[in-house]
């Protein structure tokens, strides 16, 4: 199979994991994701997307408390976060779509990543940033944006939720 066909057939089989396991997530297996992001594309090569990795299970608990949209109990987290004190150096407002769009590329970057070393990820943006700023010790100026929960899949999968788009070749499976 050629490089083109293995990125296209990782990206068609890769899915978003609620429900995980408590099987460890390695190291090794948490820097090569962490440092797949790094090379994620980013406006201007500025780099303002901090990530914070999280692997102490009492603080990925206290998350799950501010988190509503943490439907997985994660063995580990990246957090995107928007150094929006570093951005202002650059005459970005705290508000640009260009920092967004960078979390954005970032998130789907960690999340090829970490289906390429066989462990299953679940974005979640749905939480308190000042409560998850609090629990990771984030400087001040810089916002938590995008946590990517990150596991072993359980062999149970709740069923997927509404709203499917529809492609040319149909539904996805």
């Amino acid at each position: 199979m050629s490089t083109r066909d293995e990125v296209l057939a990782s990206i068609r089989s890769r899915r978003v994991v609620r429900t995980m396991t408590d099987d460890p997530v390695t190291p090794e297996d948490l820097a090569a994701i962490a440092d797949a992001a790094r090379w994620a594309p980013s406006a201007g090569n500025r780099r303002l997307q901090p990530i914070v990795t999280v692997t102490d299970q009492a603080v990925l608990r206290r998350l799950r408390m501010v988190s509503p949209g943490m439907l997985a109990r994660p063995q580990a987290a990246l957090v995107v976060c928007i150094d929006t004190a570093r951005a202002g150096t650059f005459g970005f407002a705290p508000d640009n779509p260009g920092l967004f769009i960078d979390v954005g590329t970032k998130a789907a970057t960690i999340l090829l990543a970490t289906h390429a070393v066989g462990l299953a990820a679940e974005p979640v943006t749905s939480f308190s940033r000042v409560a998850a700023a609090v629990l990771l010790g984030l400087d001040r100026g810089t916002e938590p944006r995008l946590m990517v929960c990150i596991g072993h899949p359980a062999a149970s999968q709740p069923p997927p939720m509404g709203g499917w788009a529809r492609s040319p070749g149909g539904p996805r499976p």
